[in-house]
């Protein structure tokens, strides 16, 4: 099992101790256990991102074909709270969560009978010490079981005591909510914090008399849990995948942060399809006729040279995505926070051009953001005596972790002369550990790095993408391996991607403009993409919630995709959710915007 969320500020205020299940042995001078990447998890993407708040903060606001209709803060509202956005009827539900503290979480009620005068009617707490976020959805359900309507929504942990899972709340009337289970998920092994794991977004549907829930483990590699709901009051949990045994994870992508992040349910013709965004994976699609039995269908590869940089690499970040209407197109956003990120390049060799992420030692010296360290490197086994001397100033040690603790293995290369180490995890303990990535306690006088074990093979030369690196062994201390680069390198934020959905290639991106400009790199706020919501009664328009880049609506067809309006307010905006609905008895279409630093935003569409 490898955990998925130590770098969550959330969760480093819980504890200062590194989690036991699914850590690799403790080094003897300690190790911060983290798994994937700082802000490449499910709950790090989202920590920390108070987007605009002063002078200069945003975007100048702007608005072409999109009409403010009405908006209501939440109770209580302060910058970062507000999260997710759903609607059923007259009630729109938006998630509540708490970044500054852990109090005060919940769902909040909004009556949107009259969407020019939305306002909030009510409540819904969350358990102490946990929160919901991504996951808000409301369905529809009529079981033998159970008939009416169920809020849905994922929990997450801000304090000991809190409880992981997903909610179920029968909100059939909307002003007096019940809860139907206060949590459900999976419980084996026992959360690190909490008696069920963490899930970080829910997704719930109801196929002929039968209902389920699909929902983002936070915890383990067989990250894809799906429940029975059909009796609500008492979920079932049918099964557990990791898609990474479908080898959804494509060479070139920066990291190896392939896990799931959303995922939506829809019928297609006669089957019921999962759609699953991946991260660094892509978007996946499972026939869930059976959901106890999912069957892998495809996945999407990212386009190499990347679509808009043209840089030999792409970053991935597969966030979420929806069919349009017809199942023919899948329209999916990219979230990536960091415009300028470190990028590790292997200069020589079998795996020449393939990039890696790293994590930096806590006290070792930190790699210049403003320069480049680049060499040749040197594999010296695991590096717990003397090492031979580095063959050229510039040289890099490469070395396995295992048998002494990180300060001896870089007082060892340092000694010797090398300029930089880099060590990559072990082999012992299954396939999870050796994957995983830790911050070393060490205290060096030159950069000293952690990679997973497949980079730590790729460096060497040896990696065999046909098997488990945690199966394979390495070369004697000595063997050839190959140079390195590692330099800060502008790629822009998230941005959209347009795929077929019979065949998962890619179609068509789209970014603001400001996005890949490095003019806008700071002082706009967050200029990445979040959320889309395809309308599902138009055969052409999509509605994004981008931050601190408004709402914008795509028209899309067969040759790509193209902006038709957008809108940000004067005093900027902040969107995180997005949403389509139409009221009871009504055929206009409105958008409910999510802003995390206020709440319910609703629009429409004016243009052609």
């Amino acid at each position: 099992m490898r955990f998925r969320l130590f770098a969550s500020c959330v969760i480093l205020a819980l504890v200062a101790i590194a989690l036991p299940a699914g850590a690799s042995p403790p080094e003897p001078d300690g190790v911060h256990e983290i798994a994937d990447d700082v802000s490449d998890t499910p709950l790090e993407v989202h920590a920390d991102h108070d987007q605009h708040g002063g002078p200069g903060g945003h975007l100048p606001g702007s608005i072409e074909n999109v009409e403010l209709v009405g908006q209501a803060d939440i109770d209580g509202a302060a910058p970062g709270r507000v999260a997710d956005v759903s609607a059923f009827g007259n009630y729109a539900y938006l998630t509540v969560r708490q970044p500054g503290g852990c109090f005060d979480a919940g769902v909040a009620v909004m009556d949107i009978s009259d969407p020019s005068d939305p306002t909030q009617v009510g409540f819904i707490e969350a358990t102490d010490g946990s929160f919901p976020g991504e996951g808000s959805q409301v369905l529809d359900m009529s079981t033998p079981s159970f008939s009416g309507q169920v809020l849905v929504f994922n929990n997450e942990l801000c304090a000991i005591g809190g409880d992981g899972g997903v909610s179920l709340w029968d909100v059939t009337d909307p002003l007096n909510p019940e809860v139907l289970t206060a949590h459900a998920g999976d419980s084996s092994p026992p959360g690190a914090f909490s008696p069920l794991h963490q899930i970080h977004s829910a997704f719930a549907w109801q196929a002929g008399d039968r209902a389920f829930v699909v929902i983002v483990d936070n915890e383990e590699v067989r990250d894809v849990d799906i429940l029975e709901i059909t009796d609500p009051r008492n979920p079932v949990l049918l099964t557990e995948l990791d898609l990474n045994d479908f080898g959804v994870l494509q060479e070139g992508v920066l990291g190896d942060n392939s896990f799931l992040h959303d995922m939506v349910v829809r019928r297609v013709q006669k089957n019921w399809v999962m759609l699953l965004s991946y991260w660094d994976g892509g978007w996946v699609q499972l026939n869930v006729n059976d959901p106890a039995n999912p069957v892998f269908i495809r996945d999407s590869d990212y386009s190499f040279p990347d679509a808009i940089t043209g840089l030999h690499y792409t970053e991935g970040n597969a966030h979420q995505a929806e069919f349009s209407p017809n199942a023919k197109f899948i329209i999916g956003t990219d979230e990536d926070f960091a415009p300028r990120p470190f990028v590790a390049t292997i200069t020589s060799g079998a795996f020449t051009n393939s990039v890696f992420t790293f994590l930096q030692g806590t006290a070792s010296q930190q790699l210049d953001p403003n320069g480049v360290l680049q060499g040749p490197s040197a594999f010296l086994g695991l590096a717990c005596g003397p090492v031979p001397p580095a063959p050229t100033p510039d040289s890099i040690a490469v070395v396995e972790r295992g048998t002494c603790s990180f300060q001896v293995k870089a007082d060892n290369a340092v000694a010797a002369g090398y300029a930089a180490v880099i060590v990559f995890n072990l082999q012992a303990g299954g396939a999870a550990p050796c994957q995983g990535r830790v911050i070393p306690i060490v205290n060096t006088s030159v950069p000293f790095l952690f990679v997973t074990r497949s980079v730590g093979l790729k460096i060497l030369g040896t990696y065999d993408p046909e098997t488990s690196p945690c199966v394979q062994p390495t070369p004697a201390p000595g063997s050839a391996s190959g140079g390195i680069r590692i330099e800060r390198i502008f790629d822009g934020w998230g941005y959209v991607r347009m795929l077929d959905a019979t065949s998962g290639a890619e179609i068509d991106v789209y970014a603001i403009p400001e996005a890949h400009d490095p003019a806008f790199e700071t002082g706009f706020g967050d200029l990445t993409v979040h959320e889309v919501a395809i309308d599902p009664f138009s055969d052409d328009l999509a509605y994004l919630s981008y931050y601190s880049a408004g709402i914008r609506v795509l028209r899309y067809t067969k040759a790509g995709l193209d902006e038709v309006g957008h809108y940000i307010h004067e005093d900027g905006n902040n969107f995180w959710g997005v949403e389509v609905h139409r009221l009871p008895g009504s055929s206009e279409t409105l958008i409910l915007g999510s802003d995390r630093d206020s709440g319910l935003w609703i629009f429409r569409y004016t243009g052609a």
